[in-house]
């Protein structure tokens, strides 16, 4: 069955009455609905979505970008896998699909934004990977496209973003360290211009302070994030002359090649060298010594960005009057053996 014309010439009705039953409207007789979508699940028929997005001006389409790095397939990330099952919990209730929009690595993620809202893919984006200065939040905002932000930046003045508590995760890695007589802390941070990287820094120098620990630029170690990266941080802090007596990693899988270059070197993690990760991630479960790292549930943040996104789309405002607050995502320290010992003086 091609189209709305035709089944309503099957069901020998009018269109008008076959378009309202399939819409759900409440001036419909009910065993009229009923005899309609039967027939049109028997016939096959399948509404015509582009033709009704142009007439009513919306795709009931939901865009989550995402960066589609050669990290990212290689190392497995789940993050985002995990992420779309809170936004799809939301959505569905309100018949929305959600679709992934992967941008490629080599191309300018505010020229790949800018081409998909030409196409008028979807009604709204969530965009990820903010950058500290991220052309796409100013552009979204003067094309007024709702959206909501994966991680803070310094464009766009006022607009919707949740971020992880990247300064709470630094602060508490830093204390526990310091509980343990540690004095060198380096960190591994993202070697691109990527925000959270300079919000952990920031937040890791505050920590220091605090102690009455001197800040070292020697000991921010910036890699990929990757566990390729990890592996090159631990290689960058074997070179260190006074060499740090524990680190701190911002991205999860970094942990799996840290070790493997520790153990190249005879340095055994949890004994020479503590380690604090940053996500808890399945993967890095099966590390010996346990990781000690940080603990969140990915599908209530994704849920919460579901609902403050929706909370700046006119049509849904309404069911969510708190769902627009800016949000900081904590995370819950899980303590293992890779920090567990103390140096004494």
């Amino acid at each position: 069955m091609k189209g709305i014309r035709q089944l309503a010439k099957h069901l020998d009705i009018s269109i008008g009455t076959v378009s309202r039953a399939l819409n759900d409207k409440p001036d419909v007789n009910e065993e009229t609905r009923k005899r309609v979508l039967a027939a049109a699940e028997e016939l096959g028929y399948v509404a015509n979505q582009s033709g009704r997005s142009l007439r009513q001006g919306t795709t009931n389409v939901i865009g989550l970008m995402i960066e589609a790095s050669q990290e990212t397939v290689e190392n497995g990330d789940n993050f985002f896998l995990s992420v779309t099952g809170g936004l799809q919990s939301v959505f569905t209730r309100h018949k929305l699909d959600l679709v992934m929009l992967p941008c490629p690595s080599d191309e300018d993620p505010h020229e790949y934004l800018k081409r998909m809202v030409a196409r008028r893919v979807v009604d709204a984006m969530i965009i990820s990977a903010t950058q500290r200065i991220d052309k796409r939040i100013d552009f979204l905002s003067k094309a007024k496209i709702p959206f909501v932000a994966l991680g803070r930046s310094s464009s766009g003045g006022n607009y919707p973003w949740i971020d992880l508590d990247f300064e709470g995760v630094a602060a508490c890695a830093v204390e526990r360290l310091v509980a343990k007589g540690h004095r060198r802390i380096a960190i591994a941070a993202p070697s691109t211009d990527i925000n959270l990287g300079y919000v952990f820094v920031d937040a890791y120098r505050q920590a220091l302070e605090r102690h009455g620990l001197e800040f070292d630029p020697d000991l921010i170690i910036r890699v990929k994030s990757s566990e390729q990266g990890g592996y090159q941080a631990g290689t960058e802090l074997l070179r260190l002359k006074d060499r740090p007596t524990a680190i701190i990693l911002i991205y999860e899988l970094m942990a799996i090649g840290l070790y493997r270059r520790m153990v190249e070197a005879g340095v055994v993690p949890g004994r020479d060298l503590a380690v604090i990760g940053f996500r808890e991630e399945p993967r890095a479960r099966f590390l010996q010594p346990t990781l000690t790292c940080f603990r969140l549930s990915l599908r209530d943040l994704g849920t919460k960005l579901a609902e403050t996104l929706l909370a700046s789309m006119p049509a849904y405002s309404a069911l969510y009057p708190k769902g627009a607050q800016n949000t900081i995502w904590p995370l819950e320290l899980a303590p293992g053996e890779s920090d567990a010992f103390t140096i004494t003086p």
